[in-house]
């Protein structure tokens, strides 16, 4: 029998439309800047440049609905809107053409950014780990099964109380989601439980406490969370 110095922190795991199982989460992959527009917001250059990523803590997780606490040490925290990859069947060195039967299923979420922190980090040459990766940063919504789903296509959009702010389509994707899973598979394993942020599209913005986020991925569903 296995005995620990402290109980172990209880699994990280997202909710699944339509049943009372959980996913259980393992890692959180977030790729940068995979639109276009977006990459010209964030000053750089849009061409299909090999994708790259950084990563949150499992723990980091919001689930739907649940308020999303403004972090400490900021001034101008982001939303970024994002589809989310989640990967059912591991594996490494995956092809293009094979990697969607590695998927899961896919939800809405939020990759919740420290801007300030990571601006001085980007100037610094210094990881963005404490802009993107702290507590409570990846608010998700529900995740649905991949049968049905095209990740190819389909209206991305985040309203901020009532307003759109960011709105695009998935087809607008710079690598897309098999191209995304293909590549990451040549730099880790993959494994089940694994999670993919795709991406988010240009209208980023700085949120304050109060404001209500509400996302829509078309085909996919809803990521609601308030900040407080």
């Amino acid at each position: 029998m296995v005995s620990y110095v402290f109980p172990p922190p209880p699994v990280a795991a997202l909710p699944i439309k339509g049943s009372d199982a959980l996913f259980p989460v393992r890692r959180i992959f977030c790729v940068g800047r995979n639109y276009a527009e977006h990459a010209i917001e964030m000053g750089s250059d849009p061409t299909r440049e090999p994708p790259f990523y950084f990563t949150k803590p499992a723990d980091s997780v919001v689930i739907n609905g649940a308020d999303t606490p403004y972090p400490s040490v900021t001034k101008s925290l982001h939303h970024e809107m994002e589809l989310v990859v989640a990967i059912g069947r591991g594996g490494r060195n995956i092809s293009v053409a094979d990697a969607l039967s590695h998927v899961w299923g896919y939800c809405a979420g939020l990759d919740m950014t420290r801007r300030d922190i990571q601006n001085e980090a980007k100037k610094t040459g210094r990881p963005w780990d404490m802009g993107k990766g702290f507590d409570k940063s990846a608010p998700m919504g529900l995740l649905v099964p991949a049968a049905g789903v095209n990740p190819a296509k389909g209206k991305i959009e985040l309203k901020v109380n009532g307003k759109v702010t960011q709105t695009s389509d998935l087809a607008k994707l710079i690598w897309s989601v098999p191209e995304v899973i293909a590549n990451l598979s040549e730099l880790v394993e993959l494994a089940p439980g694994d999670l993919i942020m795709t991406g988010t599209p240009e209208g980023v913005a700085a949120v304050v406490r109060g404001d209500v986020l509400e996302g829509f991925v078309e085909g996919v569903g809803d990521i609601r969370t308030k900040i407080i």
